[in-house]
This record gives structure tokens, sequence and C-alpha cells, in this order.
């Protein structure tokens, strides 16, 4: 008996099979033949991809990197404060802006209030220190720009050196290792140059994205020690850039007629538990900025808050010169 029910178990199995087979058939038939659907894309929605390579990449960054070597701007301010991770999301309303920025590491922002134009921040920073004069609190704030200690409030967080980093990027030097790669999702296709930190453990220094459709950045993070993501900054809206003319002699880069630049930028700090969208409604770039417009001066009467030194150390003090600016030289089209 059990020599003769193996090859009964096993012709079961192939009539079995043969009836799947036979019902898929005739489900297909019934389908027309076709178990798929085939929708044809007009042309005119074709996502557009462009090809590059590597080299043409790195050629890219560092041609737009190096061709803005200052910038007089116009924007609109409109920081938020706080995460879907921290639980508390508070949101800011827009403030006019006057931004001026030059290389090495000058920077100096002037928000005011819409319609009223009082002044609501006086921010600038150099490669060693950022000053903030808030004149209805009356305070003015000092710090080191390598200060990584957070606020008790994350918008205290804001620094103007934070605005710097996406205005005006660090070019890709030949001595760095940089990795080559492709990235797509549902919306768009990328590119993505990742440039690592040397030294005894190898790690991120910046990830860099190029959007395939128009081949400009769209997306720049930079790292620091242990893969922590300082900053992540998106851009969009490319647009020309009128030339600028310079001083015969003076030490700047000419613009050229077809320069691009973002008008839109938001800047992401996750530690730093803020984000900023900034929108450009006027700019120049590589004006020769004189020095002393990014000079910010302790207003006459104010708090003088020493950030990032601990409760002991930190003190505050008076401005008693009552002839300093009451907010430094302002930029070009701030109001007095």
């Amino acid at each position: 008996m059990p020599e003769k029910s193996q090859p009964s178990t096993q012709t079961s199995r192939r009539n079995l099979f043969r009836v799947l087979l036979a019902t898929l058939a005739l489900i297909c038939a019934g389908c027309g033949g076709q178990v798929s659907v085939v929708k044809n894309t007009p042309p005119s929605e074709k996502p557009v991809v462009k090809d590059a390579t590597r080299e043409e990449l790195l050629e890219k960054f560092n041609s737009t990197a190096g061709s803005v070597n200052s910038l007089n701007a116009t924007v609109e301010l409109k920081p938020t404060a706080g995460s879907k991770y921290s639980g508390i999301i508070e949101e800011y309303h827009e403030v006019k802006a006057f931004l001026l920025a030059a290389r090495p590491a000058n920077i100096r922002v002037i928000g005011q209030a819409p319609v009223i134009g009082t002044t609501v921040f006086d921010m600038a920073s150099d490669s060693q220190e950022f000053r903030v004069s808030i004149p209805s609190k009356n305070k003015f704030l000092i710090g080191p720009v390598a200060l990584e200690r957070a606020g008790s409030k994350p918008i205290e967080n804001l620094r103007p050196q934070h605005l710097l980093d996406a205005l005006l990027w660090p070019e890709i030097r030949k001595q760095e290792t940089v990795l080559f790669e492709e990235f797509n999702d549902e919306t768009a296709r990328y590119y993505v140059l990742t440039v690592l930190r040397g030294g005894y453990q190898t790690e991120i220094l910046r990830k860099i994205w190029f959007d395939r459709s128009v081949l400009e950045v769209a997306r720049l993070q930079s790292f620091g020690p242990r893969g922590i993501l300082l900053s992540d900054i998106r851009f969009s809206n490319w647009q020309s850039v009128d030339a600028t003319k310079s001083a015969p002699g003076a030490p700047t880069i000419a613009s050229t007629p077809n320069q691009q630049f973002p008008r839109s930028i938001r800047i992401e700090r996750p530690h730093d538990d803020y984000r900023l969208d900034l929108q450009i409604a006027k700019i120049t770039l590589n004006d020769d900025i004189p020095l002393d417009r990014f000079r910010l001066d302790q207003p006459a009467g104010s708090d003088l808050i020493r950030v990032g030194e601990s409760p002991e150390e930190k003190h505050e003090e008076k401005q008693p010169n009552p002839s300093a600016e009451p907010h430094g030289a302002k930029p070009q089209g701030a109001k007095q």
C-alpha cells in the first residue's frame, strides 16, 4: 500500500498545477490577455533628467562657490523654533532683513518689523565672534563662533554665521576625498557628492545634492564629529543675477549676466532645534563692501551678556558711552 500511494500523490499535485495554470489563463483572457496596465506619459509631463560626471559636478560646484565673493541682499526671514521631535513648534512672524556677507567670514543681518520699520535684531559675525543686539529687550549678546552649547530656548540658538554657511560655500579642495552616487525618489532624481573628513577616523564632512532636472545644488548637508548633522540647507528657485560692475582695481570677482543664485533657502539646524526660511527679494553680488559696515557696537545703556560662560563667569554690564552708535553701521537700505 505505501508504494502505491506515492505515485497517486504526485499525480494529484500535477493535476492541481494544471488546474491553476488553466484558471490563470482564463483570468488573463477575461482581462484581454494582460495582467498590467501601461500608462503613457505625455512628453511635456516627463521629468527632465540630465547626466553629469563626478568631475563635471566638482567643477560646477567649485565654480558656483568661487564666483560669489560678497553679497548684499534684501530678504524675508521666517524663523520656526522647535520640531515634532521636541513636541513644541513655535512659529514667528516674517521679518524684513537687510543682509551683507563677504569672505572670508563676515556677515551682518538687520531685521526690521514690517510696516513700522523698527529694528527687531541686529546681528554680526566674523571668524571669531558673533554679536547680537535686541533693542526690545535692551540686550547685547557676545559669544564665540565655535560655541556649541544650546540655549534654553531654540530661537536663542540662531546665529549669524549659520546664514553665512548657507550663502558663501567653501570650495571642495583637491586633497579631499569625494564619493559620487545617484539617488532617486518619487519626486526627483539627484546626484550626490559626499566629501569626507580625513584624519585618525574617516567621517562625512559634507553632502552636496544636485537636482538632475537643472544640475543645480538642491541640498547641502554639513556634519560634525561622530556623524552629527549640524545643518541641512535646501535651495530652490535659482535665478539669474544682474552683472555687477566693480571699481577699477577693486579686489572683487565680477558677476556675469548668466550667474545663478537661489531665491529660496531653508536652513534647518537639528541640534539647535530651529528652522529658518529665507526668501530673497533683491540681491547684488561681489560689491566692494567696506569692513566698517560689518561692525556692530554695543548700544548705549544696553545689558551686555557673554553667551557660553558659566553662571559664575557670566556677568552683565551697561555700555556707559552715550555717544556709541545705537546699532552700529547699517547695511544700505536699512531704515534709521
